[in-house]
């Protein structure tokens, strides 16, 4: 009779595998049994655990999402982020399959492909309401828009992996790239990056919108 662990720790192996898998090939081009052979299991045995190649996915997708996001995004600390963003950066090879998932996911733009980038906007958007809630954020004008533009954000180094890794002299997003755009990144949202008010005013007239308000939010 096979122990809970057991069963879990195949379950997480075929996960992995398949994580690796789909990242690599896209999901059309990886069966079942490629994900079996991976994992070292046999092809029943993934059914058993996930029913289906679709039960797989979206498996991955709840793995990816919680990995990349936190297991805990009810609340949001200096420490918390500085944790998260160490352990990237130390343990860069393990998060590699999560990585390669979720750029060709969200590049193919598949049913799946779609809600997992759907999922990384809701979070996204909880993670910068419990950060203005919890005082070490700015409100926005509009917090459905910025959390598309930080996720889509985030993506980009995925996405331009390559690019990204030359300009840098890396040979793609390696650990030293990683803790490279870390500082960068941080200080442009934490100081933002025009020394004045000016350039918003303009966008404000031009859209017709309401002269900035005495307390703006942006401010």
């Amino acid at each position: 009779m096979r122990s809970a662990s057991t069963d879990q720790h195949a379950r997480a192996r075929i996960r992995n595998a398949a994580l690796e898998l789909f990242g690599a090939r896209g999901i059309a081009a990886t069966s079942i049994r490629a994900i079996a052979e991976r994992a070292d299991v046999s092809a029943a045995l993934v059914i058993h655990h996930f029913g289906s190649k679709d039960g797989l996915q979206r498996a991955c997708n709840d793995y990816v999402l919680g990995e990349l996001m936190g297991r805990n995004a009810q609340t949001i600390s200096d420490a918390d982020l500085s944790g998260t963003i160490q352990h990237w950066i130390a343990d860069m090879d393990s998060f590699r399959p999560a990585f390669d998932y979720l750029a060709r996911m969200i590049g193919e733009a598949t049913d799946d492909g779609l809600a997992l980038w759907d999922g990384l906007v809701d979070r996204t958007e909880a993670m910068l309401a419990d950060g203005v809630a919890a005082g070490v954020m700015r409100p926005s004008s509009d917090p459905r828009m910025r959390a598309i533009v930080i996720a889509a954000y985030g993506l980009v180094p995925l996405v331009l992996e390559r690019h990204i890794g030359r300009a840098l002299g890396e040979t793609g997003l390696t650990a030293d790239a990683v803790r490279r755009m870390t500082l960068p990144t941080l200080e442009l949202y934490t100081h933002g990056l025009y020394a004045d008010e000016s350039t918003l005013a303009a966008a404000r007239t031009a859209l017709g919108e309401p002269p900035t308000p005495s307390k703006d939010p942006l401010s």
